[in-house]
């Protein structure tokens, strides 16, 4: 299976490893599926990880948001997009959707209200993590 992950699935998997998001990156780590994603979804999530405010509250260290981006560089594809799709309420979230479908990925997972009320977009389920969890 091949999955597009949002940026807020995988901070929440780093910062609380329980639950559905966590469960979800500990499945990518034991190779049940391929995170596909973009150089923009890799810088991001860096951005998101580095904020000191961020680091702070959640003690997380550049080790940590290292670690991630390696475990998705391994377990994950890269794709760039030929079509730009511009269709979110908030903008940042097109490039999820961008991504999933250059990729003709399985599916979107995301508990971003803003992406799931797309589902299925151009045929592609945007999943919460625990129903993608469930899939696997």
């Amino acid at each position: 299976m091949r999955a597009v992950i949002d940026t807020g699935v995988l901070v929440s998997a780093l910062i609380r490893r329980e639950g559905a998001p966590g469960t979800a990156l500990q499945v990518l780590a034991g190779g049940r599926f391929t995170a596909v994603y973009t150089v923009e979804m890799l810088v991001e999530l860096v951005e998101v990880l580095s904020r000191p405010r961020f680091r702070d509250k959640y003690h997380v260290q550049a080790d940590d948001v290292a670690a991630l981006i390696r475990l998705i560089r391994l377990r994950g594809e890269p794709v760039s997009s030929i079509r730009e799709i511009v269709a979110c309420r908030d903008p940042k979230d097109d490039k999820f959707l961008t991504a999933a479908v250059a990729a003709a990925a399985d599916c979107l997972v995301s508990g971003d209200a803003d992406l799931l009320v797309f589902s299925p977009f151009e045929g592609l389920p945007v999943l919460r993590p625990v129903e993608f969890v469930g899939l696997l």
